[in-house]
């Protein structure tokens, strides 16, 4: 059931470009990442996407990174049931884990108009509700003129935008960000290495596997991809599917209404039959990256076990009580499930195979500011 995931050795694209080159360096199973055309991936402006990634002065007031919402250790999430912005706003959602990013043809939680990530990049950066990074009008030529200010700046962006009278602008900075994403790959996980024959899963991991693919627990509808979610993009993909889902997790009115301004699609399109739809998340390094759901509102793996199993949540009283069981736009694939106690102990070992944990160390992806 999970496509692609089977298969030994290692696929690889060699990519020649003017300011370097790139190599793909692909798990066994995992297809070449879609690429701009005016964006091509080299050595150096990953690089230079990674120093800005980690940089701090990149915020308006100095204090917040991409990576202070992103941290690596957490698979490029933050442990937050929702994440705060530089001023300490408040974001409404769960920050989102940024491995494999370069296979999402849609960003964020629920919206069907950001299909590039340099075109995501923009809310955070310069976004006013919530403010992210805090970048505005009034600051962003004294944001740009810190990064000019460096010496190590000044050399890598000629290098990788070379002919430019001032390489140093918001585009390029955007462009390496996005091409640093692009480059953090996940797929060395325990159950990765089982699929290549490098080890076996125990007797609970491998019956947990079993659930996750069959019809009896059905994590497969939605999460059954080489990356374990039902949004993916690559070359050679003749279509691209883009499903959001509403799991049942709200009915504040009892007419399936969520908490604003976490209604899902609902919140661009203004159309009932979206309230509530979600984009199903990657499962990869699923066990790192609590809280979950796209407010962080539960817990746990073994809390979204009996969520699931339940077919929708019950809040009984506050302000979002209701019954998400009745709710009437949740999906089809969403509905009670009998599962025993060892059935979701299975599940759960099985969940904790797909943590990579050279990702959550890999130099490759780490603060070059670290040891400043």
């Amino acid at each position: 059931m999970l496509g692609g995931c089977c298969g030994g050795g290692t696929q690889a694209t060699d990519t020649g470009l003017s300011t370097g080159s790139w190599t793909w360096r692909l798990p066994a199973g995992f297809p070449v990442p879609v690429v701009p055309a005016d964006n091509p991936m080299s050595e150096a402006k990953v690089e230079l996407g990674r120093h800005l990634f980690h940089d701090r002065r990149l915020s308006g007031n100095g204090t917040q990174a991409c990576a202070s919402c992103h941290l690596q250790s957490l698979a490029f999430t933050d442990g937050r049931a929702t994440s705060l912005g530089s001023t300490g706003e408040a974001h409404p959602r769960n920050a989102q884990p940024l491995a494999n990013v370069a296979y999402s043809p849609l960003l964020t939680w629920a919206n069907f108009s950001l299909t590039s990530l340099e075109q995501q990049m923009l809310a955070p950066l310069f976004g006013d509700n919530p403010v992210e990074m805090g970048v505005t009008d009034r600051n962003q030529a004294e944001v740009l003129a810190r990064l000019r200010q460096d010496p190590d700046y000044r050399s890598r962006f000629a290098q990788v935008f070379p002919g430019q009278a001032e390489p140093i602008q918001w585009d390029s900075v955007i462009k390496a960000i996005a091409a640093f994403q692009r480059s953090i790959i996940s797929g060395n996980s325990r159950f990765d290495r089982a699929q290549r024959g490098e080890l076996l899963l125990s007797a609970a991991e491998t019956r947990g596997m079993n659930l996750f693919n069959g019809e009896k627990a059905e994590c497969f509808h939605c999460h059954g991809s080489f990356n374990f979610n039902d949004q993916v993009n690559h070359l050679g993909l003749r279509l691209v599917d883009t499903p959001f889902h509403n799991t049942g997790l709200y009915n504040i009115d009892g007419r399936g209404g969520f908490p604003a301004p976490n209604r899902g699609l609902f919140e661009l399109s203004g159309k009932a039959e979206d309230m509530g739809r979600f984009r199903a998340q990657t499962l990869r390094n699923v066990a790192v990256t609590a809280p979950y759901m796209h407010d962080g509102s539960i817990a746990t793996l073994e809390e979204v076990l009996d969520f699931y199993a339940a077919g929708g949540r019950v809040i009984a009283s506050g302000p979002h009580a209701g019954d998400g069981r009745a709710n009437p736009y949740r999906s089809d694939l969403v509905g009670a499930i009998a599962l025993t106690a060892q059935d979701k102990a299975d599940l759960v070992a099985f969940l904790r195979t797909l943590t990579d944990e050279n990702l959550l160390t890999d130099p490759a992806y780490a603060d070059p500011f670290a040891s400043r």
